[in-house]
């Protein structure tokens, strides 16, 4: 998990969450300078962070980038370089945030390639290739070794009520919250769930599939890890304890989401994109989609510039809990493969906290 935050400078948070209209000033400067070295006291992050002035040549040499891009790029770089991955998660989450009302300049080329250096330097592929040896490159069973091991424990605490989690999985914690209380809202405006055949692919430890069966639906629960899908049926049992169980009990299978087969009313499948690249999430949405009579619910980490560099800042400090890889997805090309499958979406949001984002669509067969 990411070191505890150092002391931030006020003069830092104050310079970014300055709102700007109609200049490009930063608490009354021009732009947010990227720091020239590498080596940065925290004490003096806020002068580095407010030095466009002399980053940015009368010539006209520099950069502009309208909102948060730049922003992004250049509060990104400061934190690199502080060496905290959850200050640099609040900074460019504060830019991100802020980035409607604020033009930013990034001063010179040089600061967008000297970030470029220091991503490159850092590259973690070496450690990615590390992770995916014990399975021959087979990412599927790299995705299940680390859900029925470490992950298991680390998203067992995540997805429960335990105490004994930090700041970050916290965040986490409330935020997929958030995104299962949208898709059950979603579904109830759309009627009752009672008698309808659901399959809620990659239930992880139960958060959605547990509700939908207290809700009366027909429901076949399947995750990759077997630890993932027996803590669910745990769960159910413990939620059902001393009441009576739906008419009809649900099912909890471990198995793949391509092995999934059958037809269903609604097919649901919340954070799991993200262990998928844009070719394989081509295939499991349509994989999908093919399961689905009706209703397909779907959510991933969208790709925008702000959170590519919150991943990247996340990649530069791994711990051994954390998951081989993580993909983000354009929200077009997830729309457009729908579409391709004979779905239109007709319901969009956007769940973002600090340290979770996740975009929801739901889509209707056409």
């Amino acid at each position: 998990e990411p070191f505890p935050p150092p002391p931030r400078p006020k003069a830092t948070m104050q310079s970014l969450r300055t709102k700007v209209n109609g200049s490009s000033a930063v608490a009354g400067r021009r732009g947010v300078a990227v720091p020239a070295r590498a080596t940065v006291r925290h004490a003096a992050a806020s002068e580095q962070l407010n030095a466009a002035a002399s980053s940015t040549s009368s010539s006209g040499a520099s950069v502009a980038v309208s909102g948060v891009k730049a922003a992004a790029l250049a509060a990104a770089a400061a934190s690199l370089v502080i060496a905290s991955p959850a200050y640099a998660a609040e900074v460019v989450n504060t830019v991100a945030m802020d980035g409607g009302s604020a033009t930013a300049a990034v001063g010179g080329l040089g600061a967008i390639a000297g970030l470029g250096a220091l991503l490159i330097a850092t590259d973690p592929q070496k450690r990615r290739d590390a992770q995916m040896a014990s399975t021959d490159g087979n990412e599927s069973e790299a995705v299940k070794n680390y859900f029925d091991t470490t992950g298991f424990e680390r998203w067992r605490k995540i997805y429960g009520e335990t105490d004994d989690v930090n700041k970050v999985q916290l965040d986490i914690r409330n935020g997929h919250a958030v995104t299962v209380e949208k898709t059950l809202k979603w579904l109830a405006e759309d009627g009752s769930v009672a008698g309808k055949t659901v399959a809620d692919c990659g239930c992880g430890t139960g958060s959605l599939a547990i509700p939908l069966a207290l809700r009366g639906a027909t429901l076949h629960a399947t995750d990759i890890s077997s630890s993932m899908v027996g803590e669910a049926a745990r769960r159910y049992e413990q939620a059902v304890s001393g009441q009576a169980p739906p008419a009809v009990a649900p099912r909890f299978e471990a198995m793949g989401l391509e092995d999934v087969k059958g037809k269903y009313d609604v097919v649901t499948c919340l954070d799991v994109m993200i262990h998928y690249p844009q070719d394989r999430a081509d295939s499991m949405i349509s994989h999908l989609a093919s399961l689905s009579n009706d209703r397909l619910i779907i959510s991933f980490a969208p790709k925008t510039l702000a959170y590519s560099v919150l991943k990247r800042i996340g990649e530069l400090f791994p711990g051994p809990s954390k998951a081989t890889r993580a993909y983000l997805h354009a929200e077009d090309d997830v729309e457009a493969c729908l579409n391709r499958n004979g779905f239109k979406v007709v319901k969009k949001e956007m769940t973002a906290t600090s340290f979770y984002f996740s975009r929801l669509f739901e889509a209707v067969r056409e």
